[in-house]
């Protein structure tokens, strides 16, 4: 594992763990690395100075700052009071909406064409700030 301080086109900077130098690069090349701030996939990787552990803090164990914080709190509140439907969620959002479902609060996935088309036909959608969690980098 390795560990990259990163920053965006809008100078957010931030940290995260890849399996490798090679797994960042495939990753970024895809599209999987964004912004943890603002969500832009223009990362890059910034100056870092190496850090030896001495065994105390796990890495990662707690977030680096406000906005952080704010994210994590922000994913566990939908975490809790929604289900993850995955790729299901255009057919679910509509089927609620068109009465075939009881009404429930969901979270997944679509892409942009899904989610404009359901705001086109009232379906009330937003984004979420950030990627599930096996999608994650």
């Amino acid at each position: 594992m390795i560990r990259y301080a990163l920053k965006c086109s809008d100078d957010h900077r931030f940290e995260s763990w890849f399996q490798s130098a090679s797994a960042f690069d495939r990753l970024k090349d895809a599209g999987h690395v964004s912004c943890a701030v603002c969500g832009s996939a223009e990362v890059q990787k910034d100056l870092m100075a190496p850090s030896v552990s001495e065994g105390g803090e796990k890495p990662l164990s707690r977030p680096a700052s406000l906005a952080e914080q704010a994210m994590a709190d922000l994913r566990r509140k939908v975490e809790e009071s929604s289900s993850y439907v995955g790729k299901d969620f255009v057919t679910e959002a509509r089927a609620m909406h068109d009465g075939e479902k009881p009404h429930r609060s969901i979270h997944g996935e679509a892409n942009l064409a899904e989610a404009k088309k359901l705001l086109e036909d009232g379906v009330p959608v937003m984004p979420l700030p950030f990627r599930p969690k096996r999608q994650s980098n």
